[in-house]
């Protein structure tokens, strides 16, 4: 399913890339084409400067080659002989009341012919709108419950698990779902799988658009844009200091421009700062945490 694989995902990032312009109303994708000098290559797309998102990317991969040895260990692999292909997306938006996201869908070929998808959303807001934040796991479950009624419980937890800065004791946002090596069995072969994957891919841009057209047009102080670049400085400790596919990439002599795209373009660090009880900014950090239902009605 390989050809089947890498073909949809890369008419996936066209549909979403166009879906996000559509979104912005200015800004337009510009596209870096680029080859792996062991094998493959990609489309790196990146959106910048636009009247909704500072800075955007959708880049989409299909790779292969020799893994390292120490990411064949990393990855249980005897053959470190391998074939990836995926879409990863990361927005950062110009208001604070809008929140940054992320998303990714991949696909993995070992050397010894074992395979996987991995992916998932998740969202990272900079206030928490709560009817919002329920709409979007609501979203998520919706899909998964196509699928497996197992997923959304599974995979939430696993979302609150990873997206987690355990030097902060705080979650980077208000998670999603997550997971990895989601391998064919008996009763769920490969084309299921790839079902599933394709489906939270095609979950993601009407739930986002949505929650951005609500917020896109709200006024922002200066405080919250403040708070806004200290959350950001959140998000780029996780994706440097905790995230396995950043090191992955690098490990692997990945294109850096590509894996260092989800930074954003500010960010702020504040020494020892903590939101006043009481505050927007606290009742906002209350809810990065592990374990919160979003979806059974309070």
């Amino acid at each position: 399913m390989r050809d089947t694989i890498q073909k949809w995902f890369k008419s996936f990032q066209e549909r979403l890339s166009a879906d996000l312009e559509a979104c912005d109303g200015k800004a337009k994708f510009q596209e870096d084409a680029w080859e792996r000098p062991g094998g493959g290559g990609g489309a790196a797309r990146v959106l910048q400067d636009g009247a909704v998102f500072e800075k955007g990317g959708v880049n989409f991969s299909a790779v292969e080659g020799v893994l390292p040895e120490k990411a064949a260990a990393a990855l249980l692999l005897p053959d470190p002989h391998f074939f990836a292909t995926g879409v990863s997306v990361v927005i950062h938006p110009r208001n604070p009341h809008v929140p940054i996201t992320h998303m990714n869908v991949r696909y993995f070929e070992a050397g010894n012919g074992e395979a996987w998808f991995g992916g998932g959303i998740d969202l990272t807001p900079i206030y928490v709108n709560k009817e919002q934040v329920r709409f979007f796991h609501q979203q998520l479950k919706n899909t998964c419950d196509r699928f497996q009624p197992t997923y959304y419980p599974e995979f939430k937890k696993w979302a609150d698990d990873y997206f987690y800065l355990p030097h902060r004791k705080e979650t980077r946002g208000v998670g999603g779902i997550f997971f990895d090596r989601l391998t064919p069995t008996p009763e769920i072969p490969l084309e299921d799988r790839f079902a599933f994957v394709q489906a939270v891919a095609d979950t993601f841009a009407p739930t986002y658009t949505s929650i951005v057209n609500e917020n896109k047009h709200l006024a922002a102080s200066e405080q919250e844009k403040e708070w806004q670049l200290i959350r950001r400085g959140r998000y780029v400790e996780f994706n440097l200091v905790n995230d396995r596919g950043t090191k992955f990439g690098l490990e692997t002599n990945g294109r850096t421009e590509s894996i260092l795209m989800s930074l954003p373009p500010l960010a702020s660090w504040h020494y020892s700062h903590t939101p006043a009880a009481g505050t927007p900014e606290a009742e906002a950090l209350a809810c990065f945490q592990k374990g919160i239902d979003w979806v059974t009605p309070a």
